[in-house]
């Protein structure tokens, strides 16, 4: 089923597999701000059996519309919890996802039962984008050089796909569909509530899988992630950059059935 819900100030598509779920926990598939929520499309298949699956568009990406009034990216999932009657989850970020799934860990830790993140951001934490990036976004915006800045995207984050559209133009749709979503978030998205001091508060049992091909500044915020929250599990991906569900879809749907028994194991 896949239906347009009402958030505050605006809506957003999302797809829900339906059924209860094994042990009655869904998965919440979060995508990256690097993409939609078609992100997840390699890995869906090998999570449908048997899981009650939910994904959605953050606002301006994918399906959901363009903001026009501020909003939060973790009030905005607490808000598809609602709309579609889930109670309690494990959520499965990517990049973005990953710190939204961390900010409703932290401000209503009754409905995260598990988290699987991959490759994930954090409120708080600084240095996650190189020296320059935005003045050279902001440059190549400017110029409406669009495609400038997806190949200066993909050097950063799509190096396992050899960095550019010609060499991987699946990474470079998803790159190029997200760029609407930047710019329309400018000036409406309300970042979260910082988190990156307050992992160690986390509850959840968790799951935090790295690129070791991503951007050097996210591998070791990620590293210092895993260290931060109790009892975490580090996992490193060879070969794999900040895309790891278009990289290595099979290695990503099998951690995520594992962190989905740790959360059931320890409801």
């Amino acid at each position: 089923m896949d239906v347009m819900l009402p958030v505050q100030d605006g809506e957003v598509w999302a797809e829900d597999s339906g059924g209860a779920g094994r042990g009655g926990l869904p998965l919440v598939l979060l995508h990256p701000g690097v993409g939609d929520s078609a992100v997840w499309d390699p890995v869906l298949p090998l999570l449908a059996p048997g899981h009650r699956v939910v994904r959605y568009d953050a606002r301006g990406h994918g399906r959901s519309p363009a903001p026009t009034a501020p909003y939060s990216q973790a009030e905005d999932l607490a808000a598809v919890l609602d709309r579609l009657g889930v109670g309690r989850a494990v959520l499965v970020g990517s990049s973005m996802g990953g710190a939204t799934a961390l900010s409703l860990a932290l401000a209503a830790p009754e409905r995260v039962a598990g988290l699987a993140l991959f490759v994930p951001g954090v409120t708080g934490a600084e240095g996650l984008t190189p020296p320059g990036f935005f003045e050279e976004v902001g440059r190549l915006a400017a110029a409406g050089d669009m495609e400038g800045i997806v190949r200066l995207g993909l050097r950063i984050w799509g190096r396992a796909g050899g960095g550019t559209p010609e060499s991987d133009p699946v990474a470079a749709a998803q790159l190029r569909g997200a760029l609407p979503g930047w710019f329309a978030a400018a000036g409406r998205l309300r970042e979260d509530a910082p988190a990156f001091d307050r992992l160690a508060e986390v509850r959840a049992p968790a799951l935090v899988a790295l690129g070791e091909q991503d951007q050097a500044e996210v591998v070791r915020c990620n590293e210092e992630m895993a260290a931060r929250i109790p009892g975490c599990r580090l996992v490193r991906l060879a070969g794999c950059d900040h895309y790891p569900s278009l990289r290595v879809p099979q290695a990503v749907a099998r951690l995520v059935d594992e962190a989905h028994a740790a959360a059931a194991s320890a409801a």
